[in-house]
C-alpha cells in the first residue's frame, strides 16, 4: 500500500511476543486483511489483536493510545480499544507496537445498519468525546485533521489538480470554496477522533458498538468529526446526525470541507494501491458534491 512501509509477518509477531510478553506467546497469530492504511493487524488468540505500524507517520500511536485512551474511555458511550500492552522494537522491527482487545463487530455498510440509529449513535460519540476535559492533550498542528481548515487549501487544490477529469473540478472546487468561507472554530480546541471512517467503526445488530483506531486523536476543531455524515451515512440519516450533534451552519460547512479535503488527497494516493480506499474517497466526494445516491 505504501512504497516505504515496513513489512511484518506472523513469525515476527511470535518472536516479539516470546521476548516481551511470554504470557501470550502460545496464542495463535493470524494476519488480518490489510484494510487500513497505518497498521498491520494480527489476531492473537480469540480475544486480542497485535498492531504493528506499517508506515512512519503512525509510529507514535501506540504510546499515545496508552496514555490517553484509558482516560477517555470511561466517558464514551461505546467501547474503544484501550491498549493492554505496548511493545518495544526488536528482531529488526523498528517501532513501538501494541496489544489491544479484539472487539467483535462489523464495519457499517448499507446492509447491516439501522441508518437513523447509527446516526444518533455516532452523534452521541462525537458529542461525548468533544465534552471531555482537554487535560492538556496533544494539539493538532500543521496539516493534521482538526487544524484550521484554511491550512489544507494548498494540498487540497493540489490534489484536485492532480485528479484532473477524474472528478468534476468546477463543482468540487465550489464546495471547497464554500467550506473555506465558513467561520473558523471560535471556541477552545476539543477532543476529536479525526478519522471516523467506516473502517474505524464497528456495529452489531445495526447499531454502533465500538470506535477503533485513534491515530487521529487530539485537540482541535471538532468539525472534523462530522465527516461520517458523508463517509458513512445516507441523506436521510445525515440529517438525523446533524440534528443530534447540534452543530451550526459554519461547523457543518467545515465538516463538509474536511470530508472533501481528506477524500481528494487520498484518492490519487490510493488510486492503484488500495481500490477500497479509493472507492471510499469517491463516495465522500460524491456525497459532499451532492452527486451520489447516498
Amino acid at each position: 500500500m505504501h512504497a516505504d512501509e515496513v513489512p511484518s509477518d506472523p513469525a515476527l509477531v511470535r518472536r516479539l511476543l516470546a521476548d516481551q510478553f511470554p504470557q501470550w506467546a502460545g496464542h495463535d497469530v493470524v494476519a488480518q486483511p490489510p484494510l487500513g492504511t497505518d497498521h498491520a493487524l494480527y489476531r492473537l488468540g480469540a480475544d486480542l489483536v497485535v498492531r504493528l505500524p506499517r508506515i512512519g507517520w503512525a509510529v507514535d500511536q501506540a504510546e499515545r493510545d496508552l496514555r490517553w485512551l484509558p482516560r477517555l474511555a470511561p466517558s464514551l458511550p461505546v467501547r474503544v480499544p484501550v491498549p493492554l500492552a505496548v511493545g518495544a522494537p526488536g528482531h529488526g522491527y523498528p517501532w513501538s507496537w501494541s496489544v489491544v482487545p479484539w472487539i467483535r463487530g462489523e464495519n457499517p455498510t448499507a446492509d447491516n445498519v439501522d441508518g437513523e440509529g447509527l446516526a444518533r449513535d455516532l452523534a452521541g460519540f462525537v458529542v461525548a468525546l468533544g465534552a471531555i476535559d482537554p487535560m492538556a492533550g496533544p494539539r493538532k498542528r500543521g496539516l493534521d485533521r482538526g487544524v484550521d481548515l484554511a491550512a489544507r487549501d494548498e494540498v487540497t487544490r493540489g490534489a484536485l489538480a492532480e485528479l484532473g477529469d477524474r472528478v468534476d473540478a468546477d463543482r468540487v472546487g465550489a464546495v471547497w470554496d464554500d467550506a473555506l468561507a465558513a467561520a473558523a472554530h471560535d471556541g477552545p480546541p476539543r477532543w476529536l477522533h479525526g478519522d471516523l471512517e467506516p473502517g474505524n467503526l464497528l456495529v452489531r445488530e445495526g447499531r454502533l458498538a465500538a470506535v477503533i483506531d485513534f491515530g487521529g486523536l487530539g485537540l482541535g476543531d471538532p468539525a472534523v468529526d462530522l465527516v461520517p455524515a458523508w463517509a458513512v451515512l445516507d441523506r436521510a440519516s445525515r440529517a438525523v446526525f446533524r440534528a443530534a450533534v447540534g452543530c451550526d451552519d459554519d461547523a457543518w460547512r467545515r465538516g463538509a470541507g474536511w470530508a472533501l479535503s481528506t477524500a481528494l488527497v487520498a484518492l490519487p494516493y490510493y488510486w492503484d494501491s488500495a481500490p477500497h480506499l479509493a472507492a471510499l474517497s469517491r463516495r465522500k466526494i460524491d456525497a459532499v458534491a451532492g452527486r451520489g445516491a447516498a
